[in-house]
């Protein structure tokens, strides 16, 4: 990239510290009952719903395809010796008694890798227009929408079954089209209602509730499948989606110069401590100088790096229950949940500690990125190869991935969220950019595992979890040396850089 004046354009000058404005602390409206931490509740229960309707296949496949997957092979006197013996001499197997008139479906490893998969083809499809027009109009719509599609499309699920995979596949992968929406519309939302200081925290906060609808999924759905067959769980989670929808477009806007019920003194903490980012960035996006941002290429790469092993689990882990530990199905669903109760809560803590830590100027806000995302990163990854050394322990093994998904909280306030530092006006838009690329492993990940597992040995699952601890050590060490929390050069406006001049006196820099 050519220099001027002996900086790239990608980054700010070296003598221009990229500051973030601070509202004296006697002019913050107190968070309790505002409409910022309204905003925040209701995208968590969004998020909540969303994940709900992404995970529900995970563990309803094990109660569609249990009756009828034949037992992997076992034709050599190894293959026993990387097998799980059955917990208890009376086991009969992971089997239940459904409804008689609950079909199941005879579909192999491969099949339902695909099917698990199908998601997130049509989720990558809509990232990047999603944040563009998000960033233009504003998120409210899109992320309602978002939502709604996608929780009527999933009423069809059973239907889709019936008619074959190749349906199913379809369906689901129109679910992720609608859905890939929501994520840019939470960001571009974000860009004009969260303050500077408090970005980590409400951020966190909401996007955790897809951590939390994983933990509420998982278990719910085992006891549905069990009690009144797999079908009633498409038709609940989709149900629940349509009631949320209801109430966002009751009591959600896309700014807060135009929400109705917002107090004055609010509405001017916010408008002001923001400043000219918080504004849509109309129809021109400076896509070249996105393309040689070195900052964005950061986040791009570690969230690719991380989401691999995040998926992994949340599509695969149910299989992992049932194949290896043999689980019955409603403690399947309860184990395999909670790791992401601890991801909620650690994801949720950390949103506040970087806040915190940005505030007393501790630390810069490169700085605290880099350490919430190494956290997030590093401890996940060793907890996962700890997996590969427990073998048939079922307290070890629950352990080591529970505390693998809850320190992988961490990077909610690290990468996660560094679209809106570097370039805030642009964030929707940055995210559809990240989170498309971030979703490659969302695809692949399921089918490498099935790939992997097809014999449903423990060696082809320490394949596994080796494969997501590695690239996730790796997306670390790319961050560390090419992540950034400063406001890039191309994503400042004239208004800013005079503002900047303006206020330096009482800016905190980053």
């Amino acid at each position: 990239m050519p220099l001027q004046n002996d900086y790239s354009i990608n980054t700010a000058p070296p003598d221009e510290e990229d500051c973030e404005l601070l509202v004296p602390p006697d002019t913050v409206p107190p968070q309790c009952c505002s409409a910022r931490l309204n905003l925040a509740v209701l995208m968590f229960f969004g998020f909540t719903v969303v994940y709900g309707l992404r995970v529900n296949l995970s563990v309803a496949m094990v109660a569609m395809v249990n009756n009828t997957e034949p037992s992997p092979r076992t034709n050599n006197s190894n293959s026993s010796k990387h097998m799980c013996p059955l917990p208890g001499t009376n086991h009969s197997g992971t089997g239940f008694t459904q409804p008689d008139e609950v079909p199941v479906y005879s579909w192999d490893s491969e099949t339902q890798g695909w099917l698990l998969g199908a998601f997130f083809f049509g989720y990558l499809c809509t990232q990047i227009p999603a944040g563009y027009l998000a960033g233009h109009y504003g998120g409210t719509k899109f992320l309602g929408f978002g939502v709604l599609g996608t929780a009527a499309l999933t009423l069809l699920t059973p239907l889709a079954a019936e008619w074959g995979p190749s349906w199913l596949f379809g369906l689901r992968a129109l679910e992720g089209f609608g859905e890939g929406v929501t994520f840019p519309a939470m960001m571009a939302m974000w860009a004009r209602w969260a303050p500077p200081l408090e970005r980590s925290r409400l951020m966190s906060f909401s996007g955790s509730g897809g951590n939390f609808g994983a933990f509420v999924a998982l278990p719910l759905t085992g006891f549905i499948c069990q009690t009144l067959g797999w079908p009633a769980v498409f038709y609940l989670c989709g149900g629940a989606g349509c009631v949320w929808a209801v109430f966002w477009f009751a009591l959600v806007s896309d700014d807060p110069r135009t929400h109705k019920r917002i107090s004055e003194e609010e509405r001017e903490y916010i408008i002001n401590s923001i400043g000219p980012q918080g504004t849509g960035h109309g129809w021109r996006v400076p896509l070249g100088s996105m393309v040689t941002s070195v900052p964005l290429w950061a986040i791009i790469i570690t969230q690719m790096c991380s989401n691999w092993s995040y998926y992994t689990l949340l599509t695969s882990l149910p299989a992992y229950m049932d194949n290896i530990l043999h689980f019955d199905l409603q403690s399947n669903g309860s184990l395999s949940a909670l790791p992401y109760l601890g991801g909620w809560l650690f994801s949720s803590l950390s949103g506040v500690a970087a806040d915190l830590l940005i505030e007393k100027r501790v630390f810069r806000v490169t700085v605290t990125r880099k350490i919430f995302t190494t956290v997030g990163m590093v401890l996940p990854s060793v907890f996962l190869v700890g997996v590969c050394y427990v073998g048939c322990s079922h307290i070890w093994t629950v352990l080591f991935l529970t505390l693998s998904t809850t320190t992988g909280g961490a990077g909610a306030a690290g990468v996660y969220i560094n679209q809106i530092d570097i370039a805030p006006r642009y964030a929707g838009f940055l995210l559809g950019i990240t989170n498309t690329f971030g979703t490659i492993p969302g695809i692949v990940a399921p089918i490498v595992t099935g790939y992997f597992t097809e014999d449903h040995s423990l060696d082809g699952w320490r394949r596994v979890f080796w494969l997501a601890a590695g690239l996730q050590i790796g997306g670390a060490i790319f961050y560390i040396i090419f992540g950034s929390g400063r406001l890039q050069k191309w994503a400042m406006t004239d208004e800013d850089r005079a503002e900047a001049e303006k206020r330096r006196s009482t800016s905190i820099c980053t």
